[in-house]
């Protein structure tokens, strides 16, 4: 038996009160089923349904009543057909009983499993219980749910009350409802009972627990308040983000006949000397390294293990701090909880105590975890009280990864505050703005939240596994369209903007809208922030967002170097000074230096792209401002010139080809008399350079 194999009965009401929702039933069930065969292909499901004309189980035969039950399933092993057969469930055309549907389906997980498989039996029940219930041969109602409820804990059943109701219909009486909620609740007190109210098909849709995902510990120990005081608990992952199914290679190599071919692809790696290409390196051969720059240092394992950081397993209490100094932002990775050791009294009392007292007073815990032995990281994290509302359930502690000081990211934005009052809104704008946020509330006071957290699924993966079942049947399927129940999770709800359609209008008419204009190619204009290689502060440069002159706005920042994040706009600011011919002579050293560092620091030509960007700003820039470079007594052309010879020349000896067929590609040449006078290099002799130094390179080789 597979450890996670669980045994499932939907009981389905199929009355004529639920006609208008079984589309979105059969939607329902028969996804689950779909993700059963991706992830548990050996769980078991057996269908009930309620409230049919047709009577059909074993109880009505062997013991009579139970009529209108109709066992439209046995328990069997996941399939196609059960997911063909649950999107065409029958409908009803009477009033079913619930309670009789729900002992129907007990009694078959009882025949097939005995006392086994404790634990991994579950019901799930999918009604909107409005129809009165049949009175008992023997005592009330009330006490016909407490005896199912301890049968049920007797035999290790778990049950999942799904209620569906969208709106209360004036003709269901609200003393029927109201009963059926209470003998519905008795079953969440007494058993391993879950109640869920739904009122659309995409809450629906989140509702029904798909994957049955065994709690696995991830630290069982103590936790270390002090040398002398240590608790017993267990720690278990809260959520974890569900990812796709993983892919698995596919080969098409065995014949169609064979009948039992896995077609799986084994993959085999080969490493090869680099001298050698036919000679095989063993393993005994090869040893890991470390790309330090544009080399590799090797590591062997022997200094790899004298190297690692080897904490000891453990969770250890640093202190307490207030609950306001941990922002939300903080947490990182998934949730844990924090539970003190199952049937120890004493850890139960400490973990309870230490949870409501840090509740009473607003704060929080910050502790150093280990999860186990050698593991080569330590976590820093907080953790939150629990206090639990029911007696039955122990409190426990909510714990989240902190970052480290490497891992916090500081962005800083200016405030609207520093913009003009001719950018600021005014009070009809702000009503507007209010009205519009108001509008667009997904939990507006009073009412439900819209897309539940809890109830809302993901609609790429519902999405997907519906495609897959497609492709199941026919590989040529098409995607299919997104289905209705999914757009009301991407898209806005037609509804509400029909509704509110003149505070859309408002909001529209009290801003002007208009087109952003496109700055020439000519000019140079900045953004606020300040050059990468500015050490200045540049406070009040362009807080309202406006662009600046190039020599407006160094003339204030001062940029005196090019900086590695920005080069081409720091080259850009650097030579359109005019406080000094100097800053022209330094903008074109450093740009010169620049794109030779980016080559011989490149690792596979990871900054070639940035080093070309710079290489033709220096072009442009030679070629533009030549009339203010003779005022410098600079012939920046030939300057330029004798650079990109050098380059050209330093790239074939170094062998970097490929930085050579980029610049011809890109057709930087250099430059002419055609494009600046004061070269000396004719038109015909500028576009054929690199063309006569690729040919002597290859007549070298």
């Amino acid at each position: 038996m597979a450890r996670n194999k669980e045994s499932l009965v939907l009981v389905l009401d199929v009355g004529p009160s639920m006609h208008a929702v079984l589309p979105e039933i059969e939607k329902v069930c028969s996804m689950l089923v779909q993700k059963k065969l991706i992830y548990n292909k050996f769980d078991e499901v057996g269908v009930i349904v309620f409230g049919t004309a047709d009577t059909k189980n074993d109880l009505t035969v062997e013991v009579g009543g139970y009529e209108n039950v109709m066992v439209l399933r046995d328990i069997k092993v996941v399939d196609g057909n059960l997911v063909e057969a649950l999107q065409q469930i029958p409908r009803g055309t009477v009033h079913g009983d619930f309670f009789d549907a729900i002992v129907v389906g007990m009694d078959m997980l009882v025949k097939k499993y005995g006392p086994t498989n404790k634990g991994k039996k579950r019901l799930c029940l999918i009604t909107n219980a409005v129809s009165p219930i049949k009175d008992p041969y023997e005592g009330t109602k009330e006490d016909q749910v407490n005896t199912i409820a301890a049968q049920m804990m007797k035999d290790g059943m778990k049950m999942d009350c799904i209620i569906f109701r969208e709106k209360q219909d004036c003709n269901v009486m609200k003393e029927i409802v109201e009963e059926n909620d209470f003998l519905l609740s008795i079953f969440s007190s007494k058993s391993s009972s879950k109640k869920v109210y739904v009122e659309s098909a995409t809450s629906l849709l989140g509702a029904l627990r798909t994957r049955n995902i065994s709690p696995v510990t991830i630290y069982r120990g103590d936790f270390e308040l002090s040398s002398k005081m240590k608790i017993k608990v267990w720690v278990y992952k809260k959520t974890s983000e569900e990812k796709f199914p993983t892919l698995k290679k596919y080969s098409d190599k065995a014949p169609p006949t064979d009948k039992f071919a896995t077609h799986e692809v084994k993959v085999d790696y080969e490493y090869k000397s680099i001298d050698d290409s036919n000679r095989v390196v063993p393993p005994e051969q090869r040893i890991k390294g470390y790309r330090y720059g544009p080399q590799v240092v090797p590591i062997s394992s022997a200094e790899l293990e004298a190297v690692k950081f080897k904490p000891e397993k453990g969770v250890k209490l640093l202190g307490f701090t207030d609950s306001s100094n941990i922002m939300r932002h903080y947490y990182m990775k998934d949730v844990n909880i924090f539970i003190a050791e199952p049937g120890n009294t004493k850890a139960i009392l400490a973990v309870s105590a230490l949870a409501r007292a840090l509740k009473e007073m607003n704060k929080v815990a910050i502790v150093r975890c280990v999860w186990r032995q050698g593991q080569a990281n330590v976590v820093v994290g907080v953790l939150t009280p629990n206090v639990s509302e029911r007696d039955i359930i122990p409190d426990s502690f909510y714990f989240n990864v902190l970052p480290f000081a490497e891992d916090v990211r500081e962005f800083q934005f200016p405030s609207f505050s520093n913009l003009p009052s001719s950018m600021q809104p005014n009070q009809q704008q702000q009503e507007a703005a209010d009205k519009l946020v108001q509008m667009l509330d997904l939990a507006p006071t009073g009412t439900e939240e819209a897309l539940q957290p809890n109830l809302t699924p993901n609609p790429v993966l519902e999405r997907y596994y519906r495609c897959l079942e497609l492709k199941s049947k026919d590989h040529d399927a098409a995607v299919p369209p997104l289905d209705e129940t999914l757009k009301k999770i991407t898209e806005p709800d037609s509804e509400i903007l029909t509704q509110s359609r003149a505070v859309i209008n408002e909001f529209r008419r009290s801003f002007e809208l208009k087109e952003h204009p496109k700055l020439k190619k000519s000019s140079r204009r900045f953004l606020r922030e300040k050059p990468s290689g500015s050490d200045e502060e540049g406070e009040g440069i362009g807080i309202v967002g406006q662009p600046m002159d190039a020599i407006e706005y160094t003339s204030e920042v001062k940029l005196e170097k090019i900086g590695d994040s920005n080069p081409v706009q720091d080259f850009e600011a650097l030579i359109s000074r005019r406080d000094g011919s100097q800053w022209v002579i330094k903008a074109i050293q450093n740009m010169k230096n620049k794109i030779f560092d980016l080559i011989e620091n490149s690792f596979e030509g990871d900054a070639y792209q940035k080093a070309m960007e710079c290489l033709v700003a220096l072009r442009k820039s030679c070629i533009l401002e030549q009339a203010y470079f003779l005022s410098c007594l600079l012939r920046e052309p030939k300057e330029f010139n004798d650079f990109l010879c050098h380059l050209n020349k330093y790239c074939h000896e170094k062998n970097l080809k490929s930085f050579s067929e980029l610049i011809a590609s890109h057709e930087v040449m250099l430059i002419s008399k055609t494009e600046a006078p004061e070269s000396d290099v004719p038109e015909n002799e500028a576009r054929s350079f690199l063309v006569k130094k690729e040919a002597k390179a290859e007549q070298g080789s």
